[in-house]
């Protein structure tokens, strides 16, 4: 199968990081074809502006959606570090985002990232969304890490539900262009991991790669 791994973190000796490469590792190890996007190591410039074209519909006025649907129309005029993404999240079976929960939101990177790739005209067409999406029939994936322990993102507790934090991504942008969403990987308090913690939770992340294809998707809700 063809994966697509976008890793958002600025640290190479991170916990992220070492999720990142585990699923690398393993995932080839399984035969899989992967493609990867480190943001930070790219410098991705996370800024949506008239940069991100190589056409002008109305010099006058910036409307994005428009740019967007004018750029669709000229063969995808984007510019070309935003072609060669959104060419990696068409080509992938599976995508899988490796980030840790700042301020209960991705890195400000991933989110400008979604904002360059998934245009109208490409990502978003002939009216198309969620069961409809142009994505239908592909898999994402968050594997988030936090700084806070577990018991504080549960329903009852200091910082509220974990799946209601990630609701504004698996379903506004993942399921929003046609992925099928799994569960999340989340993986708790991070910093404070011993070293065999924390070789635990790699080889538990590496055994679930393992047979990742066969994981049932999930209902993210809606809000």
């Amino acid at each position: 199968m063809k994966i697509l791994i976008v890793l958002a973190h600025p640290e190479a000796k991170s916990f992220n990081y070492a999720m990142y490469q585990t699923a690398i590792k393993t995932l080839k190890e399984y035969g899989h074809e992967i493609k990867v996007t480190d943001l930070y190591y790219m410098n991705f410039n996370p800024v949506y502006d008239r940069s991100n074209f190589t056409t002008i519909k109305n010099s006058d006025f910036l409307k994005l959606q428009i740019e967007e649907m004018h750029a669709a129309e000229m063969d995808n005029s984007y510019a070309p570090e935003t072609k060669t993404e959104q060419e990696k999240v068409e080509w992938c079976d599976l995508m899988i985002w490796q980030f840790p929960l700042w301020r209960f939101a991705p890195p400000a990177i991933l989110k400008g990232w979604t904002d360059r790739i998934f245009t109208s005209g490409r990502f978003f067409k002939d009216g198309g969304y969620y069961e409809s999406g142009t994505m239908k029939g592909k898999k994402a994936i968050l594997s988030v890490t936090t700084g806070s322990p577990a018991e504080t993102y549960t329903k009852d507790g200091f910082h509220g539900d974990m799946a209601g934090i990630l609701r504004p991504i698996n379903r506004g942008i993942l399921a929003c262009v046609g992925f099928s969403v799994l569960e999340s990987e989340t993986n708790y308090s991070v910093a404070h991991l011993t070293e065999v913690e924390r070789n635990t939770v790699l080889e538990k992340w590496s055994i679930r790669l393992k047979n990742i294809f066969s994981e049932p998707t999930i209902n993210v809700g809606k809000y």
